[in-house]
């Protein structure tokens, strides 16, 4: 026998893998415990609601003029497009009419335009500001008239009005129902701000 074999150990993977198992357990439990949860949204009332949609219809608008007039020659407009929705899915159309010049020197677009909206479906993205999450159908006359900014020169300053507007879907994150039938508009946006009456109540958002 070699001498040297009295003075050496041998491994104990038992023991080893014990104490390995225990860190992991550690690790695990002290992981699953880090880092503050953020406070969950507040409750969204009949304000907040009507602000969402709000925002949603001016949304739509916005990108149904992006999408079909802002390319075009300046004058008379007339056209249709299908609405779209985040999901990729599309639901209803919006015929887009009335007519749209330049004011080259204050670098803006002078609108006086209808937007016809035949059940209209339209979604926002996913964000985590929990009131810029909609998913909506419109479906109603809506009247744009005014000034859209083109240059930094220019500020936005629009009136937007309907005598029947009806709006369903969801609003906020969680999603809450929403629906509004036969609903009288009338709402101005100044730069960034946007308010007015929707509905015989005060409703109102900022970009």
């Amino acid at each position: 026998m070699n001498p040297e074999s009295k003075h050496t150990r041998t491994p104990q993977p038992r023991r080893l893998a014990s104490r390995g198992w225990l860190a992991l357990s550690m690790l695990t439990v002290i992981g699953c415990g880090a880092g503050p949860h953020p406070d969950p949204p507040p409750p969204c009332g009949q304000l907040c609601q009507d602000g969402v949609a709000l925002r949603g219809l001016r949304s739509a608008i916005k990108f149904a003029y992006n999408y079909k007039i802002a390319t075009q020659p300046v004058g008379a407009q007339d056209a249709i497009t299908p609405c779209y929705s985040e999901d990729g899915s599309h639901g209803g159309t919006v015929h887009i009419f009335g007519d749209a010049t330049v004011n080259a020197v204050q670098g803006a677009s002078i609108v006086s335009l209808s937007y016809d909206f035949q059940s209209c479906l339209f979604s926002a993205p996913p964000d985590p500001s929990a009131d810029q999450n909609f998913s909506l159908m419109f479906t109603g006359l809506v009247t744009e008239q005014g000034t859209l900014s083109v240059q930094p020169t220019a500020t936005t300053a629009l009136i937007l009005e309907s005598t029947a507007l009806s709006i369903s879907g969801t609003v906020y994150d969680p999603a809450e129902q929403y629906s509004a039938t036969d609903c009288a508009l009338s709402v101005l946006q100044n730069g960034n701000a946007v308010s007015g009456a929707l509905c015989g109540r005060y409703a109102g958002f900022s970009f």
